[in-house]
């Protein structure tokens, strides 16, 4: 009988290996990681809430929401998690197309699939679904990330040039000549500078002062020193103080559509936060753990939707720079979401001289680093068909819809992937009828396809039989006709896919309804309890281990004198 003791032993070590994690041994880089993350957190989530169309006070509640939640209840210590440009693009989305369906209602719909998309992380890591998350072709991956880059450069066009974005990504192409016949030059020279500092920022000054805070300092200071008198769009003034609860709302006509927006927000925040923590790993020499991983990631988006916030992940930039910074700890991350808040509430009136130009030019180099570079530039190196499938995924995503971008990429990369596999273990599927070169037989074995002058098959297969390999098995089957007895070798076959044992079967049936005598070799486990699931009409005593018995009682038992090897 186990005692209660022993039952609560693993919560409490569970609960012991939390508390460690916020251990205080390591305060002094916590701590100033958490504050070098804040300034640069700053202008990303401003230029985030803005750009996403939910406002700036969105960006902050969302930073600190989820840069809060995640390090307090994730599984990577030194993940930085905040609004990030992928989870803001698909945002964007959901704002413009709630708003359109539901003009009355606000931005209560949006915020309720950014609830919903941390339902899925909480339900994804709850199943232990981590490790599964990014198996994804990193063809579709790259064209996904790329494209969403692409979404957000052209998203930031219209206010370079002193207009309002409408119509997404595909509406700033359509409206791209009226925007550059009637451009604001005042607006579009601020957006120019600060992506002109952003560019040229020397790299040794990033681990003093980070780029993106320089950069709305000089803006900021610019249009109000020198353009005072000119109408430029700023952010306006923020509300101060708690956010207001926004309760979930779910249309019922259009809730199919939000359950699968929350979905993808959801996936794709995990994607997103998963593959920082390989960073984080990489940078730390150490393991994160993805399932907890996916629980905080939840927990802190729900919590954001609920204070109305933008929805985030794990922030390679931020998770490097506070790294870097001495942060080893979640305190590093809870530090920082204090910071925010602190500037949510009392120190928001200071931003709303901040011009819209100048949080597009951010926007618009988060964009520019979005962009999978390495790959773009060495793709058709590689492979001409990974080239073509991320290509392909980049144009959906930017020009028709993210869903169909990744699943219409993870389709035909995975079609592909299934067609080579079946190519290569079809070559792996072979009938032999003497002793020939294709299977690495023994002297002994040899002997006996020998002896049984041409009337003995043997039926060799290796490798995982997946279902591509079935129609090889399909055409080898077509010589037992020329034979009188088979002999079918599994030895080296791992797994035997559904498909595989259909054409095996009707192999074998094949065979014993031509009257002739089957073994089946080296069958073990699950491949043998599926053959007998099938329920072939053959004797146990066929059933052997060795190619060599099998072999040697077929030439016996076709009457052919069975002599010892030499």
């Amino acid at each position: 009988m186990v005692s209660q003791g022993e039952e609560s032993r693993p919560a409490v070590r569970g609960w012991l290996r939390w508390s460690q994690s916020l251990s205080l041994q390591n305060w002094r880089g916590d701590l100033y990681g958490g504050v070098t993350t804040a300034i640069v957190s700053l202008p990303m989530a401003l230029a985030f809430g803005v750009a996403s169309g939910a406002g700036p006070v969105a960006g902050l509640y969302g930073a600190v929401c989820v840069g809060f939640f995640a390090a307090l209840f994730g599984g990577t210590p030194t993940l930085i998690s905040e609004p990030t440009g992928p989870m803001t693009v698909m945002m964007t989305a959901v704002i413009a197309n709630v708003t359109a369906r539901y003009p009355e209602q606000g931005l209560g719909p949006a915020f309720t699939v950014v609830m919903l998309g941390g339902l899925f992380q909480l339900l994804f890591g709850t199943l232990k679904l981590g490790k599964y998350i990014t198996l994804m072709p990193y063809s579709v991956i790259s064209g996904f990330m790329s494209g969403i880059g692409w979404i957000m450069i052209l998203l930031q066009i219209p206010p370079l040039l002193g207009h309002t974005a409408r119509g997404g990504a595909i509406g700033t192409v359509r409206n791209l000549p009226e925007f550059l016949l009637n451009v604001n030059g005042a607006e579009l020279g601020l957006g120019l500078l600060t992506i002109l500092i952003l560019f040229c920022y020397p790299k040794p000054w990033r681990r003093v002062v980070p780029p993106q805070l320089v950069a709305l300092l000089v803006g900021t200071l610019v249009a109000v020193w020198f353009m005072a008198d000119l109408d430029l769009r700023r952010i306006g003034p923020i509300p101060t103080g708690l956010p207001q609860l926004q309760w979930p709302q779910l249309p019922f006509s259009s809730l199919a559509n939000l359950v699968l927006d929350g979905v993808v927000l959801g996936m794709l925040g995990c994607i997103d936060t998963l593959l920082t923590a390989v960073i984080a790993d990489n940078l730390t020499r150490t393991r994160h753990n993805s399932d907890q991983e996916l629980i905080g990631q939840g927990i802190a988006n729900i919590v954001s939707g609920l204070l109305g916030g933008l929805p985030g992940a794990g922030a390679t930039m931020g998770t490097v720079v506070n790294i870097q910074s001495g942060g080893r700890t979640p305190l590093a991350g809870m530090t920082r979401a204090g910071i925010l808040l602190m500037v949510v509430l009392f120190a928001a009136p200071l931003t709303q001289g901040i011009p819209m130009a100048v949080l597009a030019g951010i926007a618009f180099k988060v964009g520019v680093d979005i962009l999978d570079w390495s790959f773009l530039k060495r793709a058709h190196r590689l492979s001409l068909k990974g080239a073509a499938i991320m290509y392909g995924v980049m144009f959906m995503t930017v020009f028709v819809d993210l869903i169909a971008a990744v699943g219409v990429g993870v389709f035909v990369a995975n079609l592909l992937t299934i067609q080579r596999l079946s190519e290569i273990h079809s070559e792996e599927v072979k009938a032999i009828t003497d002793a020939d070169d294709a299977v690495d037989l023994t002297p002994r074995e040899k002997e006996l396809l020998r002896q049984g002058q041409g009337q003995v098959l043997l039926f060799y297969l290796s490798g995982p039989m997946i279902f591509g390999v079935s129609q090889a098995i399909s055409r080898q089957h077509q010589m037992v006709a020329s034979c009188q007895a088979v002999v079918l070798d599994l030895s080296d076959v791992p797994m035997l896919g559904v498909s595989a044992s259909l054409s095996l079967e009707n192999a074998i049936r094949d065979a014993l309804d031509q009257g002739k005598q089957v073994w089946i070799v080296g069958a073990q486990g699950r491949i043998r309890q599926r053959l007998e699931n099938l329920q072939l009409p053959i004797p146990a005593e066929r059933f052997v281990e060795s190619r060599e018995l099998a072999l040697a009682e077929a030439v016996t038992q076709l009457g052919y004198r069975c002599t010892s090897a030499l």
